[in-house]
């Protein structure tokens, strides 16, 4: 067993906890990160994001897209393609590509910032001590002291007792990442983001996907203006979303999966070759330390933390999905920077509420800020500017005419309140909407500024003209 001391230790080498490190290392801190993610059986850095995650699954659904696409959409291009066919092992072998070209990067960056990377289990012990076991070992392997320990373990899929993993039909986020032959039909439990995006990577190759979603309301968090018109579009896709479904039972019997669910009509049955188990995802806080820490956890698992993300122990820093807020890769990379230039003596912050949220659909989904039923609870007057990508000539000449953009604007002050976006490319424009909020822009400040034509970026522009009813390119 080895003792080494550090300026900072970080525990977990995701979107959060790689950032960290980085960052600390620039500041001039000594770092180690300790992680235990294995990847086909080799140490990798990045977490469930570039592993399992966000990346992998950004891949699969550019490459279904690509499919679809050159099923359904070019033809009118005049583009004639005969026998398309998806070959899924390529698929797959183009999206682990990706992924180790990525993870490698990072280790790359570890060297050169000369970070300490450790593999192994980390758990906390007073006076700010990291023991660090080998995978199933009870016996400490190696020992880390430091002045400051942040604790970035990410978060792992909830697991349902009524649908439990089964090898080859029921599956956990991750696992439907990895099919090798596209399923004839497929089950989704829940509609969020996660099950959005991974029943529509099996619905453009191939698959009759049905989504259960137990609640009432398609993503309750969304805009409701733009939640109904990314249903419309799923549904026009094929997606079978089935709100207000609670399921109730599963069972694997004749090479299918079983089903039972209740709904409006009572308990319902529905068999399928596959089911993904995706409704959400909870901390990894546990197995991390014991009592003796004083570390406060609430009822859901997550650590308590300051604005800052400092513990009710001075020196521990917990950021990322294992504290409260949005489980978003962006949000635990931005607190990871906060963190460490605090520990450096600097005097960063996080404004939470501007953080983006986006689905990663066709259309894609994307809104910052506060819904209009948010404003209207909260007795703020408001007026609210939308554009139809329906009116966009860029959308038009692409094909990706559904959907729209959403400005909702303070009555009094114009500053913007909140942007809501169902349309191509919404991740990407998103980001300029929550450019003009962190500026404090007025609605008038979008309208006065000049977009490019023809661009998906004037939907922006024409949607904070429409706020005070002079939207050139559709009734006001």
């Amino acid at each position: 067993m080895s003792n080494s001391r550090f300026d900072v230790v970080v525990i977990g080498a995701g979107p959060a906890g790689y950032v960290a490190a980085i960052r600390c290392a620039q500041l001039g801190l000594t770092v180690a990160c300790v992680d235990e993610w294995l990847n086909k059986g080799e140490p990798t850095l990045g977490g469930t994001c570039l592993n399992v995650g966000c990346i992998p699954s950004k891949a699969l659904l550019e490459s279904s897209h690509l499919f679809a696409s050159s099923r359904n959409d070019f033809p009118d291009h005049g583009i004639n393609v005969k026998g398309v066919s998806i070959d899924v092992n390529q698929m797959m072998a183009r999206k682990n590509k990706v992924v180790n070209e990525l993870t490698n990067g990072i280790n790359s960056l570890f060297k050169i910032n000369k970070i300490t990377r450790v593999h192994g289990h980390a758990r906390l012990s007073p006076e700010k001590i990291v023991k660090v076991y080998d995978r199933g070992s009870p016996h400490t392997r190696e020992t880390l002291e430091a002045d400051n320990i942040i604790i970035a373990t990410g978060s792992s899929a909830i697991k349902l007792e009524r649908a439990p993993k089964t090898d080859g039909y029921i599956f956990d986020s991750s696992g439907a990442l990895e099919f090798d032959t596209v399923p004839k039909t497929l089950g989704v439990i829940g509609a969020g983001a996660i099950g959005l995006e991974l029943g529509t990577v099996w619905s453009r190759l191939g698959s009759e996907v049905v989504l259960l979603e137990c609640m009432d309301t398609f993503l309750p968090a969304a805009d409701r203006h733009i939640s109904r018109a990314a249903f419309r579009s799923y549904q026009q896709q094929g997606l079978d979303i089935r709100l207000d479904a609670r399921l109730l039972s599963t069972s694997v019997k004749q090479k299918k999966v079983h089903v039972t669910y209740e709904d409006t009509r009572g308990a319902q049955q529905i068999k399928f070759d596959k089911l993904v188990v995706a409704v959400g995802r909870k901390p990894n806080s546990d197995y991390l330390f014991g009592d003796e820490m004083a570390l406060e956890i609430d009822e859901r698992e997550f650590i308590h933390v300051n604005k800052y993300c400092e513990t009710s122990v001075p020196g521990i820093y917990a950021i990322g999905d294992v504290v409260r807020g949005p489980m978003l890769a962006h949000k635990g990379s931005e607190e990871a920077v906060m963190v460490a230039e605090r520990i450096a003596g600097q005097k960063s912050a996080v404004n939470y509420d501007l953080i983006p949220s986006v689905i990663y659909t066709h259309p894609e989904v994307a809104w910052v800020g506060k819904t209009e039923h948010a404003c209207n609870t909260a007795g703020i007057p408001i007026n609210v500017g939308m554009f139809p990508m329906a009116a966009s000539g860029r959308a038009k000449a692409a094909g990706a005419t559904d959907g729209m953009v959403k400005i909702i604007a303070h009555q009094e002050t114009d500053r913007i309140l909140g942007v809501h976006i169902c349309a191509a490319q919404a991740s990407e424009l998103i980001a300029q909407a929550v450019t003009a909020m962190e500026m404090g822009a007025s609605a008038e400040d979008i309208a006065l500024t000049v977009f490019a034509h023809p661009t998906l970026s004037e939907s922006i522009h024409e949607a904070a003209l429409s706020v005070h009813n002079r939207a050139i390119h559709v009734k006001n």
